[in-house]
């Protein structure tokens, strides 16, 4: 057997390994695009999800940097060569790709492409996407094309592997979908029996504090303080409440400032000082920054909301190739060896789950009277 086709099973190998490390549907279309782009020594390669509209739901490319993504402008339409792979379904093999006679141009901040090579990404007999690569990295004399017909068959398989790569993240996506709806469910319902108890008292009370404004001052007195008490404490569950229901701007905004926004926000609702920090701190796959931004969460609504504490300090920093999320307050504390019911009305069990299902580890320190710290690590991609 030659070199080559040895390289080429051992890159084949890599690129399934890497995409079959990623759930999220993003992820596993930037890992696709690389890999296909070292796989085949091209100077770009692109793959494009198409939408019901005629456009890409999601297009992603390698090779091209932010600052000329940005340039070229929307999204492509799906037209020209593009097209033909998704709705003729086959693959395409050009030496110049501006001579074939479906091509109708490009923006000018685009990159020249040349030679190239596409396949659809099939699932049965649905095309659910495009894999293009250009500018084949080797000598190419005058009117030929740098792809060959072995890098034709390497794409292909590649992009068999893709297809069960992105159903499973699409099943993935969806299963967690009905997980969010039912934990906003329980939000909403838990939202809606704290700020009713909360309500009923202070209406009661002000009922009161109105029967003992003539023949009691002092005591109405009394009692509208209390009204005021139960004012901020349902303004505290409704505030809380809105920073957990509001969706994570992570694919946005990524996980740091997502997570100093909320964190501002709990700062600015609440009387306890909450501050945070992040260190050296690199992006994570999608799975792992959600498990950390719920954990804090989680963390975070337990020391304001049970602990009565007068402080907060959260921090994320990078630790090898992965992170570490900690969150440390001066409330009440409690004792962790004591779960049971406590733990669960805590959220430990969930912190814990979450941890666990993205490969990390969560460790609760706490004294009664001496506050808690709790600390997640994760690992890296």
């Amino acid at each position: 057997m030659s070199h080559r086709p040895r390289s080429g099973l051992a890159a084949v190998s890599s690129a399934l390994l890497a995409m079959s490390r990623h759930l999220e549907t993003r992820d596993v279309l930037k890992t696709i695009v690389a890999s296909a782009r070292e796989l085949l020594d091209a100077q770009y390669a692109a793959l494009g999800v198409p939408d019901d509209h005629g456009g890409f739901a999601q297009f992603v490319v390698d090779g091209v940097s932010d600052a000329q993504w940005k340039a070229i402008g929307p999204l492509p339409r799906q037209h020209g060569v593009l097209a033909a792979m998704l709705h003729e379904a086959r693959p395409e093999r050009l030496a110049d790709v501006r001579k074939d006679p479906r091509f109708e141009g490009w923006p000018d901040a685009h990159p020249d492409l040349v030679d190239f090579l596409g396949l659809p990404i099939r699932d049965g007999d649905e095309t659910i996407g495009a894999l293009f690569l250009a500018n084949k990295n080797c000598p190419k004399p005058e009117g030929s094309c740098g792809f060959t017909q072995e890098d034709e068959e390497l794409l292909a398989l590649l992009a068999q592997h893709a297809a069960i790569a992105l159903t499973n993240a699409r099943l993935y996506e969806r299963s967690r979908e009905l997980t969010i709806a039912e934990e906003r469910s329980r939000l909403a319902h838990e939202l809606h029996d704290a700020v009713s108890q909360k309500l009923f008292s202070l209406r009661l009370t002000a009922q009161a504090a109105a029967a003992l404004v003539d023949r009691d001052p002092a005591r109405a007195k009394g009692e509208l303080h209390q009204v005021a008490a139960l004012a901020a404490e349902a303004a505290d569950e409704l505030r809380a409440a809105v920073v957990e229901l509001r969706p994570a701007a992570l694919d946005e905004d990524g996980l740091i400032a997502t997570l100093r926004t909320q964190i501002q926000v709990l700062d600015r609702a609440h009387t306890a000082r909450v501050t945070f920090t992040g260190v050296g701190y690199r992006a994570l796959p999608a799975a792992q920054e959600e498990a950390v931004l719920r954990v804090a969460q989680e963390a975070l609504h337990n020391a304001l909301r049970h602990a009565d504490a007068g402080r907060v300090d959260v921090s994320v920093e990078r630790r090898g190739p992965g992170a570490v999320l900690r969150i440390s307050d001066d409330g009440t504390g409690f004792d962790p060896a004591a779960v049971g019911r406590a733990g669960r009305h805590l959220g430990l069990v969930s912190m814990r789950d979450r941890a666990s299902g993205v490969g990390g580890t969560l460790t609760v320190d706490s004294v009664p009277g001496k506050g808690t710290t709790i600390e997640l690590e994760v690992p890296g991609g």
